[in-house]
């Protein structure tokens, strides 16, 4: 177990780590122009980072102790699918719950 000052010690220094990485762009750039470059890099943060918390609830789900599951990788093709056919978010996301509850309940 964590001894309760260590545990205060951890949550300010990440609460200050975390506040200086976010004024870092906010206070000091944020009434600056940002270079092309930047900004083209920026533009795909959201594209890297939703794979990156995605993957790895569908290839090591918590809900069956890490081990693999078809029903979750089955959602996830439906789903990749349905957003690359439809260009639709809400539809893609629709279709991969129902294709996800469907599979789990045929399957269990």
């Amino acid at each position: 177990m964590i001894d309760r000052t260590e545990l205060w010690i951890v949550i300010i220094c990440l609460g200050i780590g975390s506040f200086a990485l976010r004024f870092a762009f906010t206070g000091l750039v944020g009434d600056r122009e940002l270079p092309d470059w930047l900004m083209r890099h920026l533009r795909y943060t959201a594209v890297g980072i939703l794979p990156a918390i995605i993957a790895p609830a569908v290839l090591w789900p918590a809900a069956t102790g890490g081990n693999y599951d078809l029903p979750r990788i089955c959602a996830a093709i439906v789903t990749l699918a349905l957003g690359l056919i439809w260009k639709n978010v809400v539809g893609a996301i629709l279709g991969g719950i129902a294709t996800l509850y469907t599979l789990q309940y045929l399957l269990s």
